[in-house]
């Protein structure tokens, strides 16, 4: 189990659910595809970009990339504030 998660395939794992989650979701909106498509999108992407986040820190990625996928996700999260607003 320990190779698991630290070889970032636990994480891969967990990101294979949050896609799945997002097309059975925007399928479940019938007469607003593409509205709740976009929105879940940006509701998702910042969440997703930050387990990449622990992917690359999980398999050894340098700092920068770290760094550079953390400071991603905050764009899609004020997106997504906004969206709501």
């Amino acid at each position: 189990m320990q190779d698991f998660v630290l070889s970032g395939r636990a994480v891969d794992v967990v990101l294979l659910v949050i896609v799945i989650e997002f097309v059975v979701l925007v399928s479940l909106r019938a007469g607003q595809r593409r509205r709740a498509a976009v929105d879940l999108f940006f509701a998702l992407m910042p969440g997703a970009i930050l387990l990449l986040a622990i992917r690359a820190a999980l398999v050894g990625a340098e700092w920068p990339w770290v760094a550079l996928l953390i400071a991603a996700s905050f764009p899609f999260h004020l997106i997504d504030l906004m969206r709501r607003r």
